[in-house]
């Protein structure tokens, strides 16, 4: 019984998680979903540019995505958390002041695109170059149908891995608290870390424990549902050119 009592006492206060809900509700919740939906969205699109880069017959644009990709996927994310905001906010102060959150939300971003890049380029690497041939036959140059028939259906064969990688921002944006957010600034696992502190128990970790997995969670069966659909019966895009072409 007192093995249970302090599991009890040490992750189930119901009392301090009911105390630390509202806050984590109204502000944690809010800025864990901005860093990871800016981050995504500005990970997205540069992850475009690189993988295109690295797809590139020339080398010039080959290599500093390679060298890119390398040197922010080795690096571990509270390193390059750490020094982009040490590194930049000398620079940045001049536009937003002491204020570490652009600072969070572009250190995520540039982690984010270097996986999001390399989850581009195989997926447009593993569409059948037949496809490309085809799109190229009815007329199409080499760029109209990489962006019409072949990116398209690389970007649909990635999407489990590029919400995955989603996922993975909502959790990273936990590490964003090393840059010493504002107290309206904070993120889940911040919040339930001070109530933590303050409480003298775990259960605010918990309870934002909890939090991350009602997001993720669902997010991850909803994103496989989606692909399924996508993957049944759907047609080529080159037929799809194809039918609309002889319409």
């Amino acid at each position: 019984m007192d093995v249970w009592s302090t599991l009890n006492d040490t992750f189930l206060d119901w009392e301090s998680m009911k105390a630390v809900l509202p806050e984590m509700l109204r502000v944690g919740l809010v800025n864990t979903l901005i860093f990871a939906a800016a981050s995504v969205v500005l990970g997205t699109v540069l992850g475009m540019v690189v993988a295109v880069m690295a797809l590139s017959r020339h080398w010039w644009f080959r290599w500093p995505a390679k060298i890119y990709t390398d040197i922010f996927r080795g690096l571990p994310a509270i390193l390059t958390i750490l020094l982009i905001d040490q590194g930049l906010s000398p620079i940045t102060r001049h536009w937003w002041g002491p204020n570490p959150y652009p600072l969070g939300i572009l250190a995520l971003s540039l982690i984010a695109a270097a996986y999001i890049g390399e989850i581009f380029r195989s997926g447009i690497q593993s569409v059948e170059k037949g496809q490309l041939e085809a799109a190229r036959a009815l007329g199409f140059g080499y760029s109209t149908g990489m962006r019409l028939v072949v990116i398209p259906q690389g970007v649909r064969r990635v999407l489990p891995a590029l919400v995955n990688q989603f996922i993975a921002l909502i959790k990273e944006s936990s590490l964003v608290y090393f840059l010493g957010l504002l107290a309206s600034q904070r993120e889940l696992f911040r919040i339930g870390q001070d109530a933590a502190a303050t409480n003298g128990n775990l259960s605010p970790l918990l309870l934002a424990g909890i939090f991350y997995l009602v997001i993720t969670v669902p997010l991850t069966h909803l994103v496989n549902w989606f692909d399924k659909r996508l993957r049944e019966g759907r047609p080529t895009d080159v037929e799809e050119l194809v039918h609309a072409d002889h319409r």
